[in-house]
């Protein structure tokens, strides 16, 4: 569980001090366990994390935990447009399962082959329905090649921010290209100020990983700005306590900065108009957007 505002931490252990990648290395490095920030509601980054690996399955699924609530609103979108749905970057599927669940034909996207494995497995355990209707395709969004035609184009999770932005308009282009008339693309990011991210480059978080396995999984997350090259770093020092050991792992995620203005021209030069735009405020410094894009017809 996430540790609410005011509750002790336990003592960081050196080994989990950040080490900054040469990219960032002009920062000072913090003494361990400092300047820690505790959200109760919301954590940083948090589509994905590199290498993913079965040891990292807890962690994985509680970064994505804050972000739950959006089955539901994307969900009543495809009840709007209707099917097939293509779910990029599905991960283990939690939107491509559910919608398979409801009814919709899914195509689930991902370059982690373990994380479409166990999308399948899920799918199957429902019943033969369920799998029936999910088909999925190993593949990196920087280099997408689609063959099928859809009504809901989906990048959840903030997964647009995971692709680079000379390899973003090629993208959208591409599924643009593969909406059917009328279809719609949606999408969510984390809008960041400008301003904020001058203010405060670095922001460190901490939080506990929920399992039911017997380990005690305790997390520092450490968030690094690069606004040079309009990117961020979050990388994760975990410590995982057992019965009789102790293993310290550390993880990261490479992500970038997205330029609303420009994210907005790429979709009218893809053949895409912003149709609808959802705002969520995260902080004074922080808002989660969702945009809704329909094909100019």
């Amino acid at each position: 569980m996430h540790t609410p505002s005011g509750t002790s931490l336990p003592v960081v252990p050196a080994v989990l001090a950040p080490v900054l990648p040469s990219r960032y290395e002009r920062e000072r490095k913090p003494v361990p366990g400092a300047g820690v920030r505790i959200k109760s509601d919301t954590l940083p980054g948090l589509e994905s994390v590199a290498p993913a690996d079965e040891s990292s399955v807890w962690l994985h699924d509680t970064l994505l935990g804050p972000h739950s609530a959006d089955i539901v609103r994307y969900l009543s979108l495809a009840r709007s447009t209707g099917g097939p749905v293509l779910d990029l970057g599905s991960g283990a599927g939690r939107l491509a399962v559910p919608f398979a669940r409801h009814g919709f034909a899914v195509e689930a996207v991902d370059r982690d082959a373990s994380a479409l494995e166990r999308l399948e497995s899920w799918a199957r355990r429902i019943g033969p329905q369920v799998a029936g209707l999910v088909v999925t395709h190993r593949a990196d969004l920087t280099d997408l090649r689609l063959e099928g035609s859809y009504r809901l184009a989906l990048l959840a999770g903030a997964m647009v921010t995971a692709v680079p932005p000379a390899r973003r308009p090629a993208l959208l282009r591409e599924v643009a290209s593969h909406l059917e008339t009328g279809g719609a693309l949606a999408l969510d990011y984390t809008a960041h100020q400008l301003p904020g991210l001058i203010a405060e480059p670095q922001r460190t978080w901490a939080f506990q990983v929920p399992r039911f396995d017997g380990i005690d999984e305790w997390v520092v997350a450490r968030q690094v700005f690069d606004l040079p090259s309009m990117s961020e770093r979050i990388t994760y020092y975990t410590a995982r306590t057992g019965k009789l050991s102790t293993e310290r792992v550390v993880l990261t995620t490479d992500k970038w900065i997205v330029d609303p203005e420009r994210l907005a021209a790429e979709l009218h030069s893809a053949g895409l108009h912003i149709e609808g735009r959802r705002r969520h405020r995260i902080d004074e410094r922080t808002e989660s957007v969702l945009l809704v894009c329909r094909t100019d017809d």
